[in-house]
């Protein structure tokens, strides 16, 4: 249990429940295949039934981090910072933000766009759940949107939310991992027959590396 003091902290986005930090190769979407300090802020509540990172939901399993200490930790390696989650904007990133601005950093964030969008972003990946749809601000906001296929009705889906990001936001169609053997191919023929879409792939998976 944190103590009040903390938690009032974390409401501000002083400090805020760092579940994991690393150094990597991003795997998916736009920038894949680049370097990037990663970045994972613990708490999510829109609950996606193949998420590969549930450990990350309960926020209060992650221990509230000073923001200075994140961001000295970042740049000791990249200036290149790939905030994500969880759902990172179910914190204020202003302050996080801003300090890794002020140190020169290229900041990009990846969200489901649940909640209101705070912070400073030099790139937004907007990856909507059908679970909890994303605030309407945020979609004009989206350099790339990036949707999961589970199913042939998240084709549907991502046809929906297409609509709503403007005409140089990046469409991605990205398999969801378990059960990519029997959506690759359906994205493929898709994409073949939708060319705004390009598929996106977890790369980072196939090369064996966080």
């Amino acid at each position: 249990m944190i103590s009040e003091e903390t938690k009032e902290l974390v409401d501000k986005g002083i400090m805020l429940p760092l579940m994991e930090e690393f150094y990597t190769i991003q795997g998916e979407g736009y920038h894949k295949g680049t370097a990037a300090y990663f970045i994972r802020i613990g708490g999510c509540d829109v609950g996606c039934h193949w998420c590969d990172v549930k450990e990350s939901w309960d926020a209060e399993v992650h221990p509230p981090t000073p923001i200075g200490q994140i961001v000295e930790n970042a740049t000791k390696f990249s200036k290149t910072i790939v905030i994500t989650g969880g759902e990172p904007l179910t914190w204020d990133m202003t302050a996080l933000t801003s300090a890794l601005k002020k140190q020169g950093c290229q900041i990009h964030i990846e969200t489901s766009g649940a909640y209101d969008m705070t912070g400073t972003w030099d790139w937004v990946c907007l990856s909507p759940k059908k679970i909890k749809l994303p605030k309407p601000e945020i979609y004009a906001q989206a350099n790339e949107l990036k949707v999961i296929v589970f199913n042939k009705h998240d084709f549907q889906f991502a046809e929906e939310q297409a609509a709503k990001v403007h005409e140089d936001c990046i469409l991605y169609l990205q398999p969801e991992w378990s059960n990519r053997e029997k959506m690759i191919p359906q994205i493929v023929d898709y994409v073949m027959q939708n060319p705004k879409w390009k598929v996106s792939l977890q790369t980072h998976k196939y090369l064996n590396i966080p």
